[in-house]
């Protein structure tokens, strides 16, 4: 689904400004890599243009999020340095903020909930940051975060309302222009909005012609409601896989960048996000978060709806490995890549065997059997099977159902 911005909502003057991303740009060298632009024969040929992808999810700490970081930091007074900086994320923002404090030689405090995975707590340690768990959401976290700041007097850097955070995030946008001069439309994840917001001022300060496009999940989408109403609206709690755009509000700087800049907000679904991380994975070879994915997620959804040559942004790569199992299963499954079944069959000997045995004609994987023989649902003598299978697209799951049911089987589910 597509939202534009509407014409008749005030043009103001951003915030931010292309002197201030070339200065960021400068802080940045030697800090940030600039990271790789890799063409896909894939997604070119579904689009009907070039697809570039712009691999973020190479840059240190596995995502933009120590440009930001690191400009903001480094734009500090002494004495703020030495008070030590804190922050609030579930991973990116965190070890963004971690890395920059330790290259710049400020301590460094980072809250992080409860549940966030274990291997984003142990890299932001690694970083050198000070980690403290706490809170079930990010909200709560971010509550602990800001009374932290009040009581010691650290400075508390935002993941992305802030102009240097933008000025950092900005920094990609002058880099995608330096290795694709011939775009003409950037495909950018949007969560609060800083890195849209960065890359917009970047690119249309330059060439007001490219075409700038957020996305975001469906479940999560607070920018289409805000540009709807002129102003930054809260949404009640954001749902989405991809948690590096699970934000609830936009920023009030980002908005109003976004407001004047973006061409076009699309969301997707849980689905996309799904095929995208599987697509980056196989056909990219490229590990990427689900937030990361949600460019190719938006290119995949409506192929013909881009002007090429088109960049796809990969905002990072850390994703949880109990996470990309699932997803990855997920987008197999919305992919028609993956079936799970269950059926009933006559308890005796060599009946599994002879299921399995129609399965192998029709070449279908099996991954996972579960024989179920003690149930109150089930007859004395039957037994229930669930596989999962492992298929090759929408067509043979078709081919596998059918077969089951020519063979007699009575397939629940």
């Amino acid at each position: 689904m597509s939202y534009r911005t509407a014409d008749s909502f005030p043009r103001l003057t951003p915030p931010v400004t292309l002197d201030d991303v070339r200065g960021a740009a400068k802080m940045l060298a030697g800090v940030a890599r600039v990271t790789a632009m890799e063409g896909s024969k894939h997604l070119s040929a579904l689009v009907g243009a070039p697809v570039h992808l712009k691999c973020e999810n190479l840059q240190r700490t596995g995502s933009f999020k120590l440009r930001g970081a690191y400009v903001r930091i480094a734009g500090l007074l002494p004495e703020e340095r030495a008070a030590g900086v804190v922050a609030a994320s579930a991973g990116n923002h965190a070890q963004g903020v971690a890395h920059a404090s330790s290259l710049l030689g400020v301590r460094s405090t980072v809250f992080m909930p409860v549940g966030a995975p274990l291997p984003k707590v142990a890299a932001t340690r690694e970083y050198g940051a000070e980690v403290r768990l706490h809170g079930q959401v990010v909200d709560e976290t971010l509550a602990a975060a800001q009374e932290y700041a009040a009581e010691t007097g650290a400075v508390f850097i935002h993941p992305f309302d802030h102009r240097d955070i933008i000025a950092g995030q900005g920094t990609v946008g002058l880099e995608i222009l330096e290795q694709c001069p011939e775009v003409r439309t950037v495909v950018v994840g949007v969560g609060g909005g800083g890195l849209i917001a960065g890359v917009a001022v970047a690119v249309k300060a330059l060439r007001p012609d490219v075409r700038v496009i957020g996305v975001q999940a469906v479940g999560s989408a607070a920018y289409p409601p805000s540009l709807a109403a002129g102003r930054p609206v809260s949404i009640d709690a954001p749902v989405t896989m991809a948690d590096g755009i699970k934000v609830g509000r936009p920023g009030d700087l980002p908005f109003r960048i976004v407001q004047d800049l973006v061409d076009e907000v699309r969301t997707v679904s849980e689905d996309a996000l799904s095929r995208a991380l599987l697509l980056c994975l196989e056909r990219a070879k490229m590990v990427v978060e689900p937030a990361g994915a949600s460019p190719v997620a938006a290119l995949m959804s409506d192929p013909g709806s881009f002007d090429g040559p088109v960049v796809a942004l990969l905002s990072g790569g850390n994703v949880d490995p109990v996470l990309m199992e699932r997803v990855l299963r997920h987008g197999m499954a919305a992919a028609g890549r993956y079936l799970a079944v269950r059926l009933r069959l006559t308890d005796r000997p060599g009946a599994l065997a002879t299921l399995l045995g129609v399965l192998s004609v029709v070449d279908a994987n099996v991954l996972d059997v579960s024989h179920v023989r003690t149930d109150p649902r089930l007859g004395l003598t039957e037994a229930e099977v669930e596989l999962h299978l492992e298929t090759k697209g929408p067509e043979h799951c078709a081919e596998v159902g059918a077969a089951l049911r020519d063979a007699g089987y009575t397939v629940i589910s």
